[in-house]
């Protein structure tokens, strides 16, 4: 079907949305969420037929793709955390009465439709279709060719859960075409698409920004670093360190850049080392005076590896640590480890990233543990929402102005 298609069908959608309340919409969410369960067989049978497609795929990449039954039931976790939140549409902003009578107040509304381009990741697939059903809006999903047959799956699940609850099946709907061109027509689709929000690797993101006729809400690559400063506590370092970089290397806030102080390299390094003995240590040539490892080229100061590879750097001090985030950063997480307050206050005031940390994992910038339910991605951009993108993040806002008669002189 044509995007052109899909989008008409979309604004259908988001009419009758606009008149739902938000128990027809929840009702929704529950069938949704009892239809993966009930399709588990189905979902799980189209996984395997992607895995058995992308056996020439990384890992990490492989990794992202699978789908099991405890995955799964995360993403009915994911549907049920989102169908708890409070409804974000009609919520009454701010209000005022001015001095010629009219009252007139800001209340929150959808964005419209969505569009949602992504990589391999199938749960992203319930997760926006719930995130975009809850806030009144329209959803219009491309994933990528390596999990069109799980994406197949879950949408079909999911939209036939939706007409049964009385709501159009249409509110959540799939591109199977996986041709660049169905990507392109979707960010040129102006005339139907709201805004548009890509999820993945850099290059798709580029892609987007630089091609898109629709508004984007840029989420970003992961290239993600640590600073281990000379006043670190090293056992807290090495945790945060491996739980960043080894729990699931695939991820956008996974750590991919590691900078140590020059005073604690030579004792840092080697315990380093022994920590993260699965993880390829790309190091720069004082790092590798201590403990060997594969050179470092430019390249790898800007690559967001997605595996079990650490680009290792030492630095002079933290102005040094401070010049090559800003150098470097995709502005997703940074973080800081140190017991000293005015370094940690300085690296906090002067990282220009959507999350910045002081003595914690950068795998903690997620909806979830931000107590935001479900995101639909990482927001690096500053226009109009920065960091993970949750419900409130999805609408929009109207002036409602009421009055008895007042004409402007």
């Amino acid at each position: 079907m044509e995007i052109n298609q899909l989008g008409q069908r979309a604004k259908q959608a988001v009419r009758a949305l606009a008149t739902s309340s938000g128990g027809q919409r929840d009702a929704a969410l529950d069938a949704m969420a009892e239809a993966l369960a009930a399709r588990e067989d189905e979902i799980l049978a189209a996984n395997e037929r992607d895995l058995t497609n992308a056996a020439g795929l990384s890992q990490s990449l492989q990794d992202r793709l699978r789908l099991t039954p405890e995955r799964l039931e995360g993403m009915r976790k994911g549907i049920w955390a989102v169908r708890r939140e409070p409804d974000p549409i009609g919520r009454v902003l701010d209000g005022q009465a001015r001095p010629n009578g009219l009252r007139i107040q800001r209340v929150s509304v959808p964005l419209g439709v969505i569009g949602m381009i992504y990589e391999a990741r199938p749960n992203v697939t319930a997760d926006a279709a719930a995130l975009c059903l809850k806030s009144a809006n329209a959803v219009i999903l491309r994933g990528g060719k390596e999990a069109i047959c799980s994406n197949a799956a879950i949408a079909r699940a999911l939209r036939e859960a939706i007409a049964k609850t009385g709501l159009p099946a249409d509110c959540v709907q799939l591109v199977e075409d996986t041709s660049r061109e169905s990507a392109t027509a979707l960010m040129r689709a102006r005339e139907f698409v709201d805004v548009l929000i890509p999820r993945g690797g850099a290059g798709l993101i580029r892609s987007v920004v630089s091609n898109a006729a629709v508004p984007v809400i840029e989420t970003g690559a992961g290239v993600c670093h640590a600073y281990i400063d000379k006043a670190a506590d090293f056992g807290m370092a090495l945790d945060i360190v491996e739980n960043a970089k080894c729990s699931r290397p695939s991820v956008c806030n996974a750590l991919e850049t590691l900078l140590v102080h020059e005073e604690i390299a030579a004792a840092f390094l080697p315990l380093l080392q022994q920590k993260l003995q699965s993880v390829e240590l790309r190091c720069d040539e004082t790092a590798r005076a201590v403990i060997g490892g594969t050179p470092a080229t430019q390249e790898d100061w800007a690559a967001e590896y997605g595996d079990l590879i650490l680009a290792v750097r030492v630095v002079p001090d933290l102005d040094g640590a401070l010049a090559h985030i800003a150098r470097y950063s995709t502005k997703h997480s940074e973080v800081i480890v140190t017991n000293s307050y005015s370094a940690a206050q300085k690296f906090l005031d002067e990282v220009d990233a959507a999350a910045v940390y002081v003595n914690a994992s950068t795998r903690f910038t997620d909806g979830g543990e931000f107590g935001l339910g479900a995101e639909i991605g990482i927001a690096t951009q500053k226009l109009h929402a920065r960091g993970p993108l949750g419900l409130g993040h999805l609408t929009s806002c109207k002036y409602l102005i009421y009055g008895n008669g007042q004409i402007r002189t």
